[in-house]
């Protein structure tokens, strides 16, 4: 074998090399567009795979053209396309490593490696198919595979890793990265080519020269393809960056049309405005352009609101809020603000675009809606502070109530909506009474009256009811709200007031009468003892007896006529009520056994101090627990039980009789009203009167065969 002497044609050299910087731009060019592309993006793989391989491919052929070499060479076509279709192929799978949604360090290793496969792959096909004796030697060979594979890896670095490159608006970095590519290219092919020992092969196989017209009609051949190539990428470019052009002036009328829009330098002095910020500002582009946004300032917004949006948008981050800025005027508006920082390479804010919508009237809408609601919570609150309030439907069932309603009907919400007002029904009132009222609000009429209830403990209360019927677009009710007060109190007072005046009237008749009929009876009644003690016969007796009995019952009534005309005087003391109230229980025990009665009494202390008059108040409770003892007939339980409520002593005396009728409830305490045989009806009166005197009330709650409570409340001594 004989040593050839190897020596390049620079200009074969130079075109090789202008043909692979041609092919590695287009190839990057075309590469660059599959991440940005939604279409094509199949067309533009394998056109940018095609010119890059065809790069990589034109390097090491013309390289191998531009050697000159002692004795005859040719090529074997087929070896030779068999590099095309090899080289392509491995840069297609360097790419394809490098073409997902992000690039790591090792899709560029990878690609670097598959790259330097290809390089070294076409270099050792293209020495086959020039039918040359060659070896490598391993040390350059892996020096010039490991400086290929390095320079592959930093020009993919450069273009698709490094922040420093990829950040902002780099036009040069294609154009540079092609020129590393092609460095490594180059520098492959001559290292390699460095890196083996060639020699001429003296075998029998035929060698044809290849005529240098075929190599300049292959140079224009491959150079036209390039050429179309960059045609073709920068047509594509060309029409992004037209339908870019019309989506931008799209996007920028869009927003003039409907958005306040601002643009400001790092320090936030005004660089841009739209006609749509000059139009509601009041200010013209002139006034605006250099100064600040604080020309706007309307001084609702506090220092820290400001400090916290340049927090925001100085850190990179998008801020959103909504501020009340000054007209030129000097009216206010206001605006819903998105403020966009723009990044640097440093991640820097270098400028912000202010994006802001007028929401002047929704601000005045939320204003009137929330002092709207802040008058119908104050309305609320009043009613539920004063007023018992409940919402119906149609049909009269409860859909709503106040808390109040609840407290005074000792029922709770849930036992109360679905249900209607019946569950309160106290049974005084007639169904005439009722029916009248749904005649009223059902024809859309305002209803006012006194109603008595029942709360759920069986005890009644009156409260002073207005019913208002809301009215549907037919005029007909949907819904009733229903307001109501407690007059328990006020009932009560009048009920006393009619007791006082029945009491005024019986005390005008004693003082007529009282003197009159007592001055016969002392005289009947001396002459009757005066018969008596010389009569021997029994019936006679026993007649005598009689008339006795029932001159002394007519003389305790003019006593009670006589206390009603003249109340005596009350002296009264400071007493423990305690065993007063026990010295009665205990009188009474004998005549409760008798008529099988349990009697029994409870004190919530040992000490209860009143001011009272100690023999009148026994009167009281000896009337009101004889007639809880006459209430049951038949026997049962009689509870007399003391305690305090709210600095008042309360002595409550509850029976389990036949219990008092309605009806006769009202008259209990009036006149001559008894329900006894032998009563006189005036026991019950003189014992109120007595309470009475002593600042004191009775309250009496009777249901039928359950049994009456006479509550009697009297003021305790305060220390």
């Amino acid at each position: 074998m004989d040593n050839p002497e190897l020596s390049f044609n620079p200009i074969l050299l130079l075109v090789a090399i202008l043909l692979t910087v041609m092919s590695s731009y287009t190839a990057l060019d075309l590469f660059s567009l599959i991440k940005s592309s939604d279409r094509n993006k199949r067309f533009l793989f394998l056109g940018g795979t095609f010119s890059l391989g065809i790069g990589i491919w034109v390097m090491n052929f013309f390289g191998m053209l531009a050697m000159n070499l002692n004795g005859n060479v040719s090529y074997r076509i087929p070896i030779t396309v068999l590099s095309i279709i090899l080289v392509i192929s491995f840069t297609a799978m360097a790419f394809y490593a490098m073409t997902g949604k992000s690039v790591s360090k090792s899709n560029m290793l990878a690609g670097s490696l598959f790259m330097m496969l290809a390089v070294l792959v076409v270099h050792i096909l293209g020495m086959y198919s020039m039918k040359l004796d060659f070896n490598y030697q391993p040390p350059i060979l892996l020096i010039a595979l490991a400086l290929v594979f390095v320079s592959f890896y930093f020009s993919f670095w450069m273009l698709f890793f490094s922040k420093s490159f990829t950040q902002g608006d780099h036009g040069w970095i294609k154009p540079l990265s092609a020129l590393f590519v092609t460095a490594a290219i180059v520098e492959g092919h001559f290292l390699l080519t460095r890196a083996s020992s060639i020699n001429m092969s003296n075998g029998l196989v035929e060698q044809t020269g290849i005529p240098e017209s075929l190599i300049s009609y292959l140079i224009l051949f491959i150079s036209v393809l390039i050429l179309a190539g960059l045609i073709g990428s920068s047509a594509l470019i060309s029409k992004r960056l037209a339908v870019s052009d019309t989506n931008l002036k799209d996007i920028t009328d869009a927003l003039n049309s409907s958005a306040i829009v601002a643009i400001t330098d790092p320090k936030g002095n005004i660089t841009y405005v739209n006609e749509k910020f000059i139009e509601i500002s009041g200010y013209s582009e002139a006034e605006l352009l250099g100064q600040n946004h604080s020309i706007l300032n309307s001084g609702l917004h506090t220092k820290g609101f400001f400090k916290g949006m340049w927090k925001t948008i100085g850190s990179g981050e998008v801020w959103k809020g909504e501020i009340r800025n000054k007209k030129k005027d000097g009216s206010y508006y206001w605006v819903d603000t998105t403020i966009v920082p723009f990044l640097n390479s440093k991640d820097r804010p270098y400028q912000y675009v202010s994006i802001r919508s007028d929401i002047t009237q929704r601000k005045q809408a939320e204003a009137s809606l929330k002092e709207t609601l802040k008058e119908v919570s104050d309305i609320n609150f009043a009613l539920d502070q004063s007023s018992i309030v409940a919402f119906t439907d149609e049909k009269g069932i409860i859909k709503n109530v106040n808390d109040k309603f609840c407290e005074i009907s000792k029922y709770n919400r849930e036992e109360l909506i679905g249900n209607d007002h019946s569950l309160l029904n106290s049974g005084l009132h007639s169904k005439e009474f009722f029916k009248n009222l749904w005649k009223t609000i059902g024809s859309g009429q305002v209803w006012k009256g006194d109603i008595r209830n029942m709360a759920k403990d069986g005890s009644f209360y009156w409260v002073a009811t207005t019913i208002v019927p809301f009215l549907n677009e037919n005029g007909k009710p949907y819904q009733y709200l229903a307001i109501r007060n407690d007059i328990t109190e006020k009932k009560k007072s009048e009920e006393m007031l009619h007791r006082q005046d029945k009491l005024a009237a019986v005390g005008q008749l004693a003082a007529g009468v009282a003197h009159e009929i007592r001055n016969p009876l002392t005289s009947m009644k001396g002459y009757a003892e005066f018969l008596q003690l010389d009569e021997t016969d029994p019936q006679r007796q026993e007649f005598i007896e009689i008339i006795l009995d029932e001159i002394d019952r007519v003389n305790n009534i003019v006593e009670e006529f006589m206390v009603l005309a003249k109340p005596k005087a009350v002296e009264l003391e400071e007493q423990n009520i305690i065993p007063i109230v026990q010295n009665v229980v205990s009188m009474l025990k004998f005549e409760a056994r008798k008529r099988n009665v349990k009697l029994d009494f409870d004190a919530t202390e040992e000490i209860i101090q009143i001011e009272c008059d100690e023999n009148r108040l026994k009167q009281v409770f000896l009337n009101f627990i004889k007639n809880g003892i006459e209430a049951m007939p038949d026997g049962g339980d009689l509870k007399v039980r003391i305690e305090i409520e709210d600095g008042n002593v309360v002595v409550s005396i509850k029976d389990t009789g036949v219990g008092i009728p309605p009806e006769t409830l009202k008259k209990i305490g009036e006149p001559f009203y008894t329900t006894k045989k032998n009563g006189n009806g005036l026991g019950l009166m003189v014992s109120f009167k007595i309470i009475e005197s002593h600042n004191g009330k009775v309250y009496i709650e009777s249901e039928q065969n359950k049994g009456t409570t006479f509550k009697i409340m009297l003021p305790a001594k305060t220390a």
